[in-house]
């Protein structure tokens, strides 16, 4: 009976038991599906934030190529604007000036190969006022210069004052920037100095008189009194046009015209002392060591090797692209704001890249005698492999752009050359080259100093030379920098001291306004003397001009094993130091 009642109940409420069966599947499977939908959400949440932190990295990886891309602007570019008197000059008490010797690097200019697109960069430099005032002076004045040209007889007789473009950026040619950059120079050093050594002044009239009528001077022109200063500069356009800009700010513009400018046949400032085999040998073992150095470094040698494929007309079809070289040519760029470049292939591209290793270029194409001798080598040298960026010939297809220039790619650039810079710059050997090639230019430099203590008329001496020209220089001296490389437009100076007491004669030296004399192997350690500068309580640093004397007569060739420039310039032997 029993279970005949539970069989009846059963069948009774079967309906029941499939809905509640149901209900459960449906929540279970409803279950499911929202832990499933989770752990969507959860990894779309991981996959967001990790998303988030990658556009972060990138953003702070752009952010600070942005920073050193402007350090690059301001340190390589030395704009206008932040040129300005540093710690030239100033009272010393007890001190009087005697003279200043001073060495620039000319300002800005175009690069020193052919590069691609240079057409599009605008290298003008407008609304500088000293800029202006002197491209009025030269236009409307002076029968030294005719046309913007220097007329006065002499190595520069002809050569023009201004960049014959205004806004191209010419191979190898000053800019306008480059023209504004020494006016500033200029000024700087005729605030510091022209005071005291009366540069400025108006000069001395001297006029040649007849024995007929002695105020006759109709055909006895007047002639300037311009002993006091002397002037010499390589025969480049760039040099010449760079040191009359400078002069123009410093002396009166009547007394400008009558200056005499000196030729320097080597931008070494050799003098009597240039023939060195030594000094070449070592050159080749340094270009050697830089190659080698390059080679280690793949990833860097992977850029540069781009790079040089973007933006030399002439790239090397053997070997690797020197980092120096695409480094000047970017600085084109970098330093007049202009966009930086892409590669641009045309259809014909690929069959240019197969013919042009068959032809060269006619040398006398590339040679400009404003061209330093290396790189007048290097053109000389390199197969014409340029790729024209304009559309074919039929009309039919544009080029297309292969890719961009990044400023990874100019960061990644500019820090290995800054660090192979360094080294190279510290090295032994960069030393013994800087000893051989300056040792004429050094002789000068003292030779001038003791004309200036003994009371003879020159009072300023300008030597406008290359970045070549400073840094055999500085090397020599011992002189160490945080950067191995030489701005444009940057000066160093040689400001010559009598003391009031006792007769005797010290010099200071400055790179671009800063105090460096204790940097100086004979000034260091306790060799030179600190003394009061200006009302401010500032110290200047003065080194007794005997010890540079010392130091060429009995010092200077010892980290070269010899005795005398010609001993050490005929050990032609590699490793022989």
């Amino acid at each position: 009976m029993l279970l005949k009642e539970i069989a009846r109940f059963s069948l009774q409420h079967r309906t029941l038991y499939c809905y509640l069966i149901l209900s459960i599947w449906i929540f279970l499977l409803i279950a499911g599906m929202y832990k499933y939908i989770g752990s969507i959400e959860n990894s779309n949440s991981v996959l967001s934030s990790k998303n988030f932190l990658y556009k972060k990295q990138q953003l702070m990886l752009e952010e600070q190529d942005r920073i050193r891309t402007k350090k690059i602007n301001d340190d390589d570019c030395n704009h206008p604007p932040t040129i300005g008197i540093g710690e030239e000059g100033g009272t010393l008490d007890g001190w009087s000036l005697q003279g200043v010797l001073l060495l620039i690097r000319h300002g800005d200019r175009g690069p020193m190969t052919h590069v691609r697109g240079i057409d599009s960069v605008d290298c003008s430099y407008e609304g500088d006022t000293v800029l202006v005032k002197y491209n009025h002076y030269l236009t409307n004045s002076s029968s030294s210069t005719t046309a913007g040209h220097w007329m006065k007889t002499g190595p520069f007789h002809g050569f023009p004052l201004l960049p014959s473009s205004p806004k191209a950026c010419l191979l190898g040619q000053l800019t306008q920037k480059g023209i504004a950059q020494l006016l500033r120079v200029g000024d700087v050093i005729r605030q510091a100095y022209a005071h005291t050594l009366s540069l400025y002044a108006r000069p001395i009239v001297h006029t040649r008189t007849t024995p007929y009528n002695a105020s006759d001077t109709t055909n006895n022109p007047i002639i300037y009194n311009t002993d006091d200063i002397v002037i010499y500069s390589t025969r480049y356009r760039r040099t010449f046009q760079s040191a009359m800009a400078l002069m123009f700010s410093i002396v009166h513009p009547e007394k400008w015209q009558f200056l005499q400018i000196l030729e320097s046949h080597s931008l070494s400032f050799c003098f009597t002392d240039c023939a060195c085999p030594q000094a070449d040998n070592i050159k080749k073992q340094l270009d050697k060591e830089s190659k080698q150095s390059l080679v280690t470094h793949p990833a860097v040698g992977a850029i540069v090797q781009w790079m040089g494929a973007t933006l030399l007309q002439n790239q090397p079809t053997v070997g690797q692209s020197s980092p120096l070289e695409i480094r000047d040519a970017i600085l084109s760029h970098i330093c007049h704001d202009a966009p930086l470049p892409c590669r641009k292939i045309s259809p014909i591209a690929h069959v240019l890249r197969q013919t042009s290793s068959s032809s060269t270029q006619d040398p006398q194409d590339v040679i400009n005698i404003d061209q330093d001798d290396a790189a007048i080598v290097f053109s000389q040298n390199q197969p014409n492999t340029e790729e024209p960026d304009d559309v074919d010939p039929t009309g039919e297809q544009e080029p297309d752009i292969e890719g961009c220039v990044e400023k990874s790619h100019v960061t990644a650039l500019m820090s290995y050359t800054q660090w192979a810079g360094l080294k190279e710059w510290k090295s032994i050997k960069m030393r013994q080259q800087g000893l051989l090639r300056a040792y004429g230019f050094l002789r000068n430099i003292v030779g001038y100093m003791l004309k200036m203590i003994s009371g003879d008329k020159v009072k300023f001496v300008l030597y406008s030379g290359h970045d070549k020209t400073m840094e055999y220089l500085m090397t020599a001296l011992g002189l160490t920098k945080e950067s191995p490389f030489i701005p444009y437009a940057s000066r160093l100076a040689f400001e010559v001291y009598k003391s009031e007491k006792d007769t005797q004669f010290y010099f200071r030296l400055l790179f671009n306004g800063r105090d460096v004399t204790n940097a100086v192997g004979v000034c260091e350690g306790g060799k030179s003397l600190s003394v009061p500068r200006g009302i401010r309580g500032d110290r200047a640093n003065l080194c007794p001009i005997e010890n540079i004397i010392r130091f060429l007569h009995d010092d200077y060739f010892l980290p070269l094993n010899a005795t005398n420039y010609k001993d050490a310039c005929l050990a032609q032997k590699d490793n022989y130091f």
